[in-house]
């Protein structure tokens, strides 16, 4: 230990080894190099950085290469630069392969962007999701359906890309399904992973529509392996829902002119589907249960006739109240008509009269 202190100590106090310098500088070439790598050796981090790092080495490396080979006439520094040059290029070619390798089609890279990155959900999770529906892109034509109701089985789960989709119940409309949004969200949470069942709502193309599917067996094995995809699922899911359910209740209001909560169980008899032939029923119904506030009320002259004509006539007594409309039971959708406005009322407040619902009217005034 002390013998190579001695020497080292020797090395600094001699003078320099050189018997003369260079009385000219180095060429062009040696300087540009020097000052490519200082301009690499300045790169910041991430994808972007190291291609600024390692494009500016490469540069820098190489032009060693000339410079030794020109100027400095050095097999070593030729041999050292190039192999250095050499490494920087393979670098550069292994991220453009990685940036090649990460990169989505375009509907994919759409619907990143507009759903999945505002979540911060990283891109290769994504990628695993992108997987699992084998990344292709299904389409639909016009007054193409989807889904049948009572006869398409609920086998997948949709999200629509581009277009717009009509959902109606026996040729009745119910709302619009708009781009990513899902198609069948409801049919997929009516379901446990081991039941089966169809669709109760019939879903048409009203344009040129693009659409990607995930096969629920798929779905569920994935959901089940990843509980962080699991929790940004139903997280989807639901908004989803909840987005079609308050699009229900503005038709609500808009066609009575006061919000429904949309907890009233009566909700879908509200929405329920009319059949062609059930109107005159309806309202024949709806006569025959107005018929007993009418008559009545014609029996009570009969005392007046046998008063003597020049008596005055007695005070007549209050007449007892007609009677009050039998309540009816609630009616099934097949007969609850676009006009039965009054039954329609009449059932939401026997719903609403309960202190676990509460509505509220435009102005948002809240009223039990």
């Amino acid at each position: 230990m002390s013998a190579n202190s001695s020497t080292v100590g020797q090395l600094l106090l001699q003078g320099s080894a050189c018997i003369s310098w260079k009385q000219d500088v180095e060429g062009a070439v040696y300087h540009l190099a020097n000052c490519l790598l200082l301009l690499g050796f300045m790169g910041g981090s991430g994808v972007y950085g190291c291609f600024y790092l390692f494009g500016f080495l490469s540069a820098g490396y190489l032009c060693c290469v000339l410079w030794g080979w020109f100027s400095a006439c050095g097999l070593d520094i030729v041999l050292w630069s190039f192999l250095l040059a050499l490494v920087c290029l393979l670098q550069l070619a292994h991220l453009v392969y990685r940036l090649r390798e990460d990169t989505l089609p375009e509907e994919f890279d759409l619907l990143y962007k507009a759903l999945y990155l505002p979540l911060q959900v990283p891109l290769q999770t994504y990628k695993e999701i992108v997987h699992c529906c084998e990344e292709q892109v299904l389409t639909l034509a016009t007054e193409q359906t989807y889904a049948v109701e009572g006869e398409t089985p609920i086998n997948r789960l949709s999200l629509l890309l581009s277009g717009r989709v009509r959902v109606s119940q026996d040729g009745q409309f119910l709302h619009y399904i708009f781009p990513y949004q899902f198609m069948d969200s409801p049919e997929w949470e009516s379901l446990q992973p081991s039941e089966d069942g169809v669709f109760q709502v019939t879903l048409t193309a009203e344009t040129s529509c693009s659409y990607i599917s995930w096969p629920r067996k798929s779905l569920h094995l994935l959901l089940t392996k990843e509980r962080y995809i699991s929790c940004l699922f139903s997280a989807l899911l639901g908004y989803d829902i909840s987005e079609k359910l308050y699009t229900l209740n503005d038709k609500l209001f808009a066609k009575f002119g006061l919000r429904f909560d949309i907890r009233l169980p009566s909700l879908y008899h509200v929405l329920g589907p009319t059949a062609a032939d059930a109107g005159p029923e309806s309202e024949k119904g709806d006569e025959e249960v107005c018929e007993p506030s009418v008559y009545p009320p014609q029996a009570t002259p009969t005392s007046l006739q046998q008063t003597p004509p020049c008596s005055p006539p007695p005070a007549v007594p209050n007449l007892p109240a007609p009677p009050s409309r039998a309540r009816m039971s609630r009616p099934d959708s097949s007969i609850l008509g676009e006009d039965s406005t009054s039954l329609v009322l009449e059932d939401f407040e026997e719903v609403s009269g309960s202190e676990s619902f509460m509505d509220y009217r435009s102005d948002g005034e809240y009223m039990r």
